[in-house]
């Protein structure tokens, strides 16, 4: 038995816009109703709650890296228990990991046998842009580039051109996005800008959904989706051991990166949790 249906938002570098498209198509399917479960390739804590707030439930990291396969598992299991379809982000460029390698995006996509959805900044491409999209799709045969998206495009004739160029390569274009100033998320690696850090955030994600709505064929995107690999039938491994019976943890502004798995774990194995504001001056309750 095969879990929900899932892809994976990626992009060949950094800074293409991956994050603000995944937000608005995570932002576009709750408001529609459809409960479709985030995740965050690797570590980052930051985007995890940013997916968080656009969809409506927590964002869970998968780190193909660092997770012990029993462990990573066990939480891409938990993304489909009770979700109609699971959209993950990936990190960097599509095939960047570890110097030594492993732990790219296109590592994980391939281990959950889901399909990616490159997004390409096209500022400054015309004609060049097939190139770029064929040599991704053709790199690794275990890696599914099922469709791209087309990030910050100048014009309709700008568009015309990029299609043109890409009907080739075989990869649909299932959406086409134009260039849109106000929707630029500020600087977030190291922790510099959080969610809960980010004025009118759900002004911004409504925008987000908005814009992706007009620009994205989303129902097409949704049908590319391949089902995830279900948990083995076992009692799911605690990522952490708990510390007690009882765990204060402390979460606020200032106190705001837990990996949800790590929580979720803690409660799992009989731990009771309770949290407490720092910046409020409160005193944990354990």
């Amino acid at each position: 038995m095969s879990g929900a249906p899932g892809l994976i938002i990626a992009a060949p570098a950094s800074g293409s816009g991956k994050t603000v498209l995944t937000l608005g198509l995570l932002r576009h399917w709750q408001r529609s109703g459809i409960a479709v479960a985030p995740f965050k390739t690797g570590p980052d804590y930051i985007d995890a709650a940013f997916h968080s707030a656009a969809a409506g439930r927590a964002c869970i990291n998968l780190d193909i890296w660092a997770m012990r396969e029993d462990i990573l598992a066990s939480c891409a299991g938990a993304l489909t228990s009770d979700a109609a379809f699971v959209l993950g982000e990936g990190v960097m460029g599509l095939f960047d990991g570890a110097v030594e390698g492993g732990g790219a995006t296109a590592d994980l996509a391939a281990h959950l046998g889901i399909p990616v959805i490159l997004v390409v900044d096209v500022r400054g491409q015309g004609a060049s842009v097939a190139a770029l999209v064929e040599g991704f799709a053709r790199h690794r045969a275990d890696v599914d580039v099922a469709a791209v998206i087309l990030n910050h495009v100048a014009s309709a004739r700008h568009e015309a051109m990029l299609r043109a160029a890409l009907a080739p390569t075989g990869v649909p274009v299932l959406g086409a996005v134009p260039r849109d100033q106000s929707l630029a998320l500020p600087a977030r690696h190291l922790g510099l800008v959080q969610a809960g850090e980010t004025e009118e955030l759900h002004t911004f994600l409504d925008v987000a959904a908005d814009l992706v709505a007009k620009h994205v064929d989303s129902d097409a995107l949704r049908a590319l989706g391949r089902p995830l690999p279900e948990p083995p039938n076992v009692t799911p491994p605690v990522p952490l051991p708990p510390l007690g019976q009882h765990i204060a943890v402390a979460r606020d502004q200032a106190f705001a990166f837990s990996y949800e798995a790590v929580l979720a774990g803690w409660r799992q194995a009989g731990a009771a949790l309770s949290f407490f504001s720092p910046l409020a001056d409160e005193a944990p309750d354990a």
